[in-house]
């Protein structure tokens, strides 16, 4: 077991391959457990309760991100469950459309919806310039609040959201019709676009891709621009601030002014 994990860290596959792979490993052990032991009386669903913790474990040795070692430790458990329920398979699949129309390519870029909080705006508004013309660019902006608001409070800006997920894109679009013309929503990767526009980029991302978004910020943004993270670190750049926030989720946001 111990060799099979090693390589896996080794080779360094796609995450859903990594998932995969534990919830085939755990299985296999438990399955192995049920046949080849008799001392053993559990129901299936204790079972399923002893997959999902050697699920967990492997997840958390392998330094997989917490929420997916949460799903490792639910998810042979609700299998049970909903099987137990005698569930129409169509609602299954009305929920996989509901989840793709609301996080979009998640599986791939590995950054959920998030949400900045009314601390973040009130933050952004005090660090934005007051009367220098500016750009703003936030990366993944969700349903468009934050852009939106900014825009209000600065007349002397250009905001610009770019949003991959149908259903915040939609919202994000719908509550910007009567505003000002200074915010725009757009549909598309914020990868494909250029930073070399912008004065100020937002990021709320997560830690996966923070390291590749450094590479990008200091190929394209020009020299003054400002790169804000909300709660995820470049790995190995200090920032030149930190603002910690009391809003709910207790987070901080990491400021790099770009240099020569």
């Amino acid at each position: 077991m111990n060799k099979m994990i090693s390589a896996i860290i080794r080779k360094r596959p796609h995450f859903l391959v990594v998932a995969l792979l534990i919830q085939v490993i755990s299985l296999m052990a438990i399955g192995f457990l049920v046949i080849t032991q008799s001392f053993i009386e559990l129901s299936v669903f204790e079972w399923s309760i002893t997959q999902s913790l050697l699920a967990g474990f492997l997840a958390y040795h392998l330094r997989m991100p917490k929420w997916w070692i949460l799903i490792h430790l639910g998810f042979m458990p609700l299998v049970i469950i909903t099987l137990a329920l005698n569930i129409s398979p169509l609602w299954y699949l009305f929920l996989f459309i509901c989840l793709m129309l609301v996080y979009g390519k998640t599986y791939k870029t590995r950054v959920p919806l998030y949400l900045s909080s009314q601390q973040v705006n009130k933050v952004l508004k005090s660090r934005l310039p007051k009367r220098k013309h500016f750009s703003f660019l936030d990366l993944g902006s969700g349903c468009g609040g934050l852009v939106s608001r900014l825009a209000k409070a600065h007349k002397n800006g250009l905001f610009y959201g770019i949003e991959a997920a149908p259903i915040p894109f939609l919202i994000s679009k719908l509550r910007n019709i009567f505003t000002s013309s200074s915010c725009k929503i757009s549909w598309g990767d914020f990868w494909q676009q250029d930073f070399s526009h912008y004065d100020v980029v937002y990021a709320y991302l997560s830690p996966v891709p923070m390291e590749t978004l450094w590479h990008k910020v200091r190929k394209e943004m020009r020299p003054g621009s400002l790169l804000i993270s909300n709660t995820f670190q470049i790995p190995g750049v200090a920032p030149d601030e930190i603002i910690e926030l009391n809003d709910f989720s207790n987070s901080t946001l990491y400021l790099w002014k770009i240099k020569m």
